[in-house]
């Protein structure tokens, strides 16, 4: 494979066609130390967070070096995305899918040497024919898009990414470039081994999304909660449900409380009406869609301004992963999950369906879970030290450091509560417990006997009101776990717990003041017309196009022209975001329409 000839030579390069190509003047992090790694022909592991310009690392060298760069990537809808702004940015691209109805063409393309770049699934990838089909050309690298899948430790395994060794092995001149927003350390090392290669080929660029909010509350009155969300965040969102029952009722709900286009996705629904809405997701810059986590992982959209959870995720991986789609821009975007004790107790109960050796590692993940729903202290910072970094002990970006909640010891209520659990035999629910712990004369509590016990009617007053908190609490964290009939029974730590040995703090949140819109959420921040005039533009010629707005040009290149008012093709060309090709194709329109101002 020709490389070229000196490093400094080849990031000056590189940097041009940033330029040229992109419509960019610098790199970001550590996209500089993978391009030389690539253009030096060695093989890499690039763990990036979401909106760091991962695809920018292989892109870019498909552009310079000889041969094409072959990219394998899990979902057809995402390939299509990618193909749609590598197009547009001039670089000869297509995707080989069973989607697509040109595959002749894009055969033929390949043998000719006219493709930089040619994107499959792994499902074919690990095909020997396709390897067969591979020969015909040149090869100049294999880049492996959301390679955690290619870890059984990974948080979405799949199995025919440990396919993918023998097809690369066929060309051993050929570098490898892994590519992965969320894998923690043991699956860095498992993808490192499984895609052959080297621990000096790790670049580790941080896991930090400094531009997303996060925020985590009870959930109370989920319609309620994310009504008020969506009016604070005027941009596309998603919204992550657990079942399909609950995507369809959430979709309906949220429409009719807000006026707002919202629509759903999930597995069950037809294929045509399913492709559909994701359809006009992407090209909307104000629709929610309301999805199970089959959404999103094939979603390249940057404008997403807000991702809510209405339950738990599976992991700090699958949230990192699922809040990473907001704010891929760089503007600022907000996390929000509304979580309930219910949600952990089905989670454990479904521990027990997974095979045995799986269970050990599940638990943990969950229990890793539980303790960022339930930190008082910084969120960001738990985050990250889950994929092993070391931040600041406050980020200034979260609700607990925007609004810091109170904590308090709750040792001797939970010691209490877990007491009338054990001595009601187990089988009954949070509601029964506390009217016997608050002592209610109600008729079920005499005719069981259960205004007998020690436990009937000891806690009062302020005590009495943190019992649902706590409860929600020792359920998150196992000390209480849910039976099959409905009832609370002990678990985890509640031995230790009720023997003193084991302490247990709650956090209390602070009250919520009635939120307002916040103006620098907004795409045009300052209210400036030409803003608002350059997206209608974008608009109608994305709609001619039949593409995204965004794959036009990104709201930050916009706000760029609106404040920088170019005057020519030549200063518009040295806005951010305005590569040559789409100079030639956009420049005059837009010229157009900021000389009206």
């Amino acid at each position: 494979m020709a490389t070229l000839p000196d490093p400094n030579l080849q990031l000056e390069r590189a940097r041009e066609q940033l330029r040229t190509v992109f419509g960019f003047s610098e790199f970001r992090g550590r996209q500089p130390d993978v391009l030389a790694r690539i253009l030096e022909g060695h093989s890499t592991l690039a763990v990036m967070p979401t909106g760091a310009g991962k695809s920018l690392t292989y892109q870019l060298p498909a552009t310079l070096l000889h041969g094409t760069c072959v990219v394998i990537s899990p979902l057809i809808a995402l390939m299509h995305d990618q193909l749609r702004s590598a197009r547009a940015n001039g670089i000869r691209a297509a995707t080989l899918t069973s989607a697509d109805a040109d595959w002749r063409d894009t055969m033929d393309a390949y043998r000719a040497g006219d493709l930089d770049l040619l994107y499959v699934a792994p499902e074919r990838a690990s095909q020997p024919q396709f390897c067969d089909f591979l020969t015909s050309s040149q090869i100049a690298l294999f880049a492996i898009d959301e390679a955690h899948c290619v870890s059984e430790w990974g948080h979405d395994f799949r199995p025919d990414y440990r396919q993918l060794l023998p097809l690369m092995e066929r060309f051993p001149e050929v570098p490898r470039l892994a590519l992965t927003a969320t894998a923690d350390k043991r699956t860095r090392s498992d993808i490192l081994s499984q895609l052959g290669i080297p621990q000096e080929g790790l670049v580790l660029a941080g896991f930090d999304r400094p531009n997303i909010t996060y925020a985590i509350q009870h959930r109370d009155n989920p319609v309620r909660q994310i009504t008020t969300l969506m009016a604070e965040q005027p941009g596309p969102g998603i919204v992550y449900a657990p079942t399909r029952r609950k995507v369809e009722d959430l979709a309906l709900k949220l429409a009719a409380a807000t006026g707002r286009l919202v629509l759903p996705y999930h597995a069950g629904l037809p294929a045509e009406e399913r492709a559909a809405n994701q359809a006009a997701f992407v090209a909307s810059e104000d629709m929610v869609i309301v999805a199970t986590i089959a959404f999103g992982m094939g979603i390249d959209k940057p404008d997403v301004r807000f991702v809510a959870h209405a339950g738990i995720p599976k992991s700090i991986e699958a949230y990192y992963q699922e809040t990473g789609r907001a704010g891929r821009d760089g503007d600022p975007a907000q996390a929000t999950m509304y979580w309930g004790a219910g949600d952990f107790a089905q989670a454990r109960q479904r521990l027990a369906e997974l095979p045995e050796e799986r269970r050990s590692d599940e638990r943990t993940r969950l229990d890793m879970l539980a303790s960022l729903v339930e930190t008082p202290t910084c969120r960001r910072a738990v985050l990250l030290r889950h994929f092993g970094e070391k931040p600041e002990k406050a980020c200034g970006n979260c609700d607990n450091c925007l609004s810091p909640p109170k904590v308090t010891d709750a040792t001797e209520t939970a010691r209490k509560l877990l007491s009338a659990a054990y001595r009601t035999g187990q089988s009954f629910g949070f509601g029964h417990l506390q009217k016997v712990l608050t002592g209610s004369r109600d008729d079920r509590i005499k005719q069981r006997g259960h205004d007998q016990l020690s436990v009937f009617g000891i806690v009062e007053g302020e005590e009495a009101a943190m019992l649902q908190p706590l409860s929600r609490a020792l359920q998150a964290r196992g000390a209480l776990v849910s039976t099959e009939h409905g009832g609370l029974a002990l678990g985890g730590d509640a031995p230790a717990i009720l023997k003193g040995e084991q302490a247990v703090e709650i956090v209390i949140p602070p009250k919520r003041s009635r939120a307002t819109k916040r103006g620098d959420r907004t795409p045009n921040p300052v209210g400036d017309p030409l803003f608002d005039a350059l997206r209608e533009l974008r608009r109608e010629l994305a709609a001619e196009a039949q593409v995204p707005p965004y794959v036009i040009f990104h709201d930050a290149t916009l706000r760029e022209m609106a404040s920088a008012r170019p005057a020519s093709l030549d200063e518009m060309g040295r806005i951010g975001g305005v590569g040559a090709k789409k100079l030639a194709a956009h420049g005059g329109a837009f010229l157009s329409v900021i000389r009206q101002y």
